[in-house]
């Protein structure tokens, strides 16, 4: 709190106020504070920037200007300062409208809800709550501040933040408040996909996202945000025949750790059985739900303007994550190989998307799988470690084999190359024999040549 008190001493000699306010005086109130911290203050942005500068801050950013902030740090730690301000959503835009110049009551009536519109003054201590957030702390519920159709009117992502708060708190959302985020929740149509997408991604990382996941189903919020996992909840498993998609999904994501990329490969790694399902003799089948899944999840996360970087990861993770279950012990070292160029920089996350997987109810099922899983992983790991796998590559390239087959170029180049890199892998040619590579290159277009000819 040092920086803050001098932040404070800063604020209070040129006149203005500065309080602890939000979410960090909730979560210092929950015995659960971290490191950064928030302030709101009757300063307007441009004098709030020349007041911290007296401050002595390691830097200074302005980001959230227009709305009133101004960011600076403090070694590691992030300090938000915030102009008292009150804000209205205009219904033709997907933006709020924020008005400057209001009291510390003002700006906390203008919060989301009572237990983040408590503030705290930051020499006595002394806490101040206007709307009962102490109270609701204490009984552990979600409430609007006010009237809840108006604060979600202000804002409808407040409805994601409510399913937010009570998946990372575990508090109940009050009647009130459940009911008018259940009869706005169409407003979310309003809200562009990257705050959509924010929002999410603070579900996905809270301290039960699995809760956060089953409350936006449960609310009917999820048509606003993914609705094709609402399919995954209509593919129920009935009579034992195969396991309930929507349940075995959310017991996953809790299983993941707390990695946005392996969250939302965790959400949406099933996501294209309910489009494969087929039935034939009695058995059940997602005949390449993983294809299927990984193409879904490019457009689901596209949509939602996620980067290309994890679209692309969590893609990747879907269209792989059977083929550990698939491991045996007779695999030989080749075809370990080639999984592992195949996962390349996901071989990790790939692992832990595939332990994660394993939900049954049967211990000895479980502790098979498990054991597999791991079997396949040392393996990986001892071949790595010998040499780089992920960098083999046939001993002789493009321009080497037409020099040396006086050819032009054509198929047959990629031809070869991919059978002399099947040699490296099976540890049958050493990726720098150029010799031997060019005698089994021969061979291999001779068989090649003399096949055709038949």
């Amino acid at each position: 709190m040092r920086n803050v008190s001098r932040l404070h001493d800063v604020f209070t000699a040129a006149g203005r106020q500065l309080f602890i306010v939000g979410g960090s005086v909730r979560e210092r109130l929950l015995g659960r504070a971290g490191q950064d911290i928030d302030l709101a203050t009757d300063s307007l942005p441009q004098e709030t920037k020349e007041l911290v500068r007296l401050a002595n801050p390691d830097s200074i950013y302005t980001v959230g200007e227009k709305f009133g902030t101004i960011g600076v740090i403090f070694g590691t730690q992030k300090v938000e300062i915030t102009t008292f301000r009150s804000e209205w959503y205009n219904p033709e835009s997907r933006k709020p409208v924020v008005c400057f110049g209001t009291t510390l009551e003002e700006d906390l009536a203008r919060r989301d809800f009572t237990v983040n519109a408590i503030a705290q003054e930051i020499g006595t201590g002394k806490i101040i709550d206007p709307f009962g957030g102490l109270v609701d702390l204490e009984a552990q519920v979600i409430r609007a501040v006010g009237s809840p159709q108006e604060r979600f009117a202000e804002d409808p992502l407040r409805i994601m933040r409510a399913v937010r708060f009570s998946a990372d708190l575990r508090f109940t959302i009050d009647p009130a408040t459940r009911g008018a985020l259940q009869a706005c929740a169409s407003t979310l149509e309003k809200i562009s996909k990257e705050r959509i997408a924010e929002e999410t991604n603070k579900i996905l990382l809270s301290s039960n996202p699995a809760r956060g996941v089953r409350m936006l189903c449960d609310l009917a919020l999820m048509d606003f945000v993914i609705p094709e996992v609402l399919e995954l909840r209509q593919l129920s498993g009935g009579k034992g025949r195969y396991k309930d998609v929507f349940e075995h999904t959310l017991k996953v994501i809790e299983k993941t750790p707390p990695d946005l990329t392996l969250r939302w490969a965790a959400l949406l790694h099933d996501i294209g059985k309910p489009r494969t399902f087929s039935e034939q003799g009695g058995d059940v089948h997602f005949i390449g739900h993983e294809f299927v899944g990984a193409d879904m999840a490019r457009r689901i996360m596209g949509r939602l303007r996620l980067s290309q970087r994890m679209t692309d990861t969590v893609s990747k993770l879907i269209l792989l994550h059977t083929r550990v279950n698939q491991y045996s012990s007779d695999w030989t070292d080749g075809a370990v190989r080639r999984f592992i160029r195949e996962a390349g920089d996901e071989l990790e996350p790939l692992f832990a998307l595939s332990r994660a997987d394993v939900t049954s109810y049967r211990p000895a099922k479980v502790m098979a799988a498990l054991t597999r899983i791991a079997e396949a992983e040392e393996r990986c790991n001892e071949l790595i470690a010998e040499q780089a796998v992920e960098s083999m590559k046939s001993p002789l390239d493009g321009n080497e084999l037409m020099s040396v087959f006086d050819r032009p170029p054509g198929p047959w180049i990629r031809e070869v190359k991919e059978y002399l890199l099947e040699q490296v892998l099976e540890g049958r040619l050493a990726p720098d024999d150029k010799d031997a590579a060019l005698r089994m290159a021969q061979e291999f277009l001779a068989a090649v040549e003399s096949a055709g000819e038949r």
